[in-house]
């Protein structure tokens, strides 16, 4: 058990059997009345982000998770497989244990898998992945990085604002977080 004097932020505690971990906190001493701890704190299960306003020192159970890299195989049926590297056993996700980012996994991606008791209730991606370009207009001669951008659909389906410049075959970094085109993969 800890108390929200232990608070911090990215400390998950168990609250109305879901698991939520801090996002912000503050400790708020008013002239008038007991202190208290206004905080934010977002679902592991859902991502939703709510508000609780806790008493000081009031109680709650800690949820201790596991962190452990995982390399992803293949989907079927809505189903994510993915592969422990150090024994190789298979697990399955479904697409909502692992949200908007599903479509950047690429075969072979090594992920982080979040679990709690065995269980596992999210996967977190890198925060940029390289992958090819798939389709997109063709550049025109003229065209610089400054002119503006096109959509272009990726190796996993995906689709991001790319710079002119970028054609198909070209490899690309975007940041998995905002969906945004970083750079040129070298």
């Amino acid at each position: 058990m800890i108390n929200t004097s232990d608070f911090r932020n990215g400390l998950s505690i168990i609250q109305d059997n879901d698991i939520y971990t801090i996002v912000d906190f503050q400790h708020v001493k008013p002239g008038k009345g007991g202190a208290f701890v206004r905080s934010k704190l977002k679902n592991l299960r859902t991502g939703a982000v709510i508000d609780k306003t806790w008493r000081a020192g009031e109680k709650m159970e800690q949820a201790i998770l596991e962190k452990k890299p995982m390399q992803y195989l293949y989907n079927q049926d809505g189903d994510y497989f993915l592969m422990d590297i150090e024994n190789f056993e298979q697990v399955s996700v479904q697409k909502d244990q692992i949200g908007e980012p599903v479509k950047y996994l690429k075969d072979g991606e090594q992920v982080m898998v979040q679990s709690h008791e065995g269980r596992v209730i999210g996967v977190e991606l890198p925060f940029s992945v390289e992958l090819e370009i798939a389709e997109t207009d063709p550049g025109v001669r003229g065209d610089t990085a400054s002119g503006g951008s096109k959509p272009a659909k990726l190796e996993t389906g995906a689709v991001v604002q790319v710079p002119f410049f970028i054609n198909v075959g070209d490899k690309i970094k975007v940041d998995t977080r905002t969906d945004t085109y970083l750079e040129r993969a070298k």
